[in-house]
C-alpha cells in the first residue's frame, strides 16, 4: 500500500471535503491506514482508541436511522456527550468560526437566512457527505484528559495517512449528537463515549463546497521562540 504524497503534502492538502464520489474504498485500505495512524503516540502506549468502520448497506442504515431520529426529535432532541465547543464563544475563535461557515456557504450560492438551504446542508453530515465509509470513533468513559489528546493525535494522522493514500476525510463531531441511535445500530457499549465521525473517501473535484480553502493563523501568531 504505497503512499502518493510525502508527508508534507499530505498535510498541506488536507481539507475537510463535503462532497464524495460514489468510488468505493476497500477495507484492505482502511485496515491499512489505520494500522499506520495506529502508531501514534500515547501516554505509556495505552493505545486507547477505537473506531468502527461502516461502509455500503450498513453505512446508508446508520444514515438513514438518524434522519429518522432527526426528523422525529429535532436537533435538540440529540446532544453530544461532552461539550466540543466553548460555552461561551469569543474573539478570535467567534469570528473564525463565522467566516468558514459563509466562505463555505457562499461557494454553494447560500444566501444568509436562507435557512431551508443551510438546514439541508447541515443534514448531509448525516449521510457522510456521500462518502463510501464512515468511521466512528469511541473512547472507554472512565478515561482522563490524556486519553483524549492521544485520540485526537490518533485521527489526525488517520486524516494524514488518507491524503498520503490520494483520498480525502471529514472529521465530523455532528454525528456524536446521535450516540444514542450508533449505539443501537453499531451495538456500542453504554460505557464508550461516542467521540466523533469521520468520512472518508474520493473527493468529488467538481462540488464546489470542495473549492473551500481555509485560512491558518502564521506560527508567528500562536507561537513564541526563545534563544534562537
Amino acid at each position: 500500500m504505497p503512499a502518493t504524497l510525502t508527508a508534507a503534502e499530505a498535510i498541506r492538502t488536507r481539507r475537510s471535503v463535503r462532497a464524495f464520489l460514489p468510488t468505493p474504498v476497500d477495507r484492505a485500505t482502511v485496515e491499512g491506514l489505520l494500522t499506520l495512524a495506529s502508531r501514534s503516540p500515547s501516554g505509556s502506549n495505552i493505545q486507547p482508541w477505537k473506531v468502527r468502520v461502516i461502509a455500503g448497506d450498513v453505512r446508508k442504515r446508520v444514515s438513514a436511522a438518524i434522519h429518522v431520529a432527526l426528523d422525529r426529535d429535532g436537533e435538540e432532541g440529540h446532544k453530544r456527550e461532552w461539550n466540543y465547543y466553548p460555552v461561551n464563544w469569543r474573539e478570535p475563535f467567534l469570528g473564525r468560526r463565522r467566516k468558514i461557515g459563509w466562505d463555505l456557504y457562499g461557494l454553494m450560492g447560500i444566501q444568509k437566512g436562507d435557512f431551508e438551504a443551510t438546514e439541508k446542508q447541515r443534514r448531509r453530515n448525516y449521510d457522510f457527505f456521500d462518502a463510501p465509509v464512515g468511521l466512528l470513533f469511541t473512547l472507554d468513559e472512565d478515561l482522563e484528559i490524556g486519553s483524549w489528546l492521544d485520540l485526537g493525535i490518533f485521527i489526525g494522522a488517520v486524516m494524514i495517512a488518507a491524503r498520503g493514500l490520494g483520498l480525502d476525510t471529514c472529521p465530523q463531531a455532528a454525528l456524536a449528537n446521535f450516540h444514542d441511535v450508533l449505539r443501537a445500530e453499531l451495538r456500542i457499549p453504554a460505557n464508550e463515549v461516542v467521540v466523533c465521525g469521520m468520512a472518508l473517501g474520493h473527493a468529488d473535484p467538481d462540488a464546489p463546497e470542495n473549492k473551500l480553502v481555509t485560512e491558518r493563523a502564521s506560527a508567528g501568531e500562536f507561537a513564541t521562540f526563545d534563544g534562537f
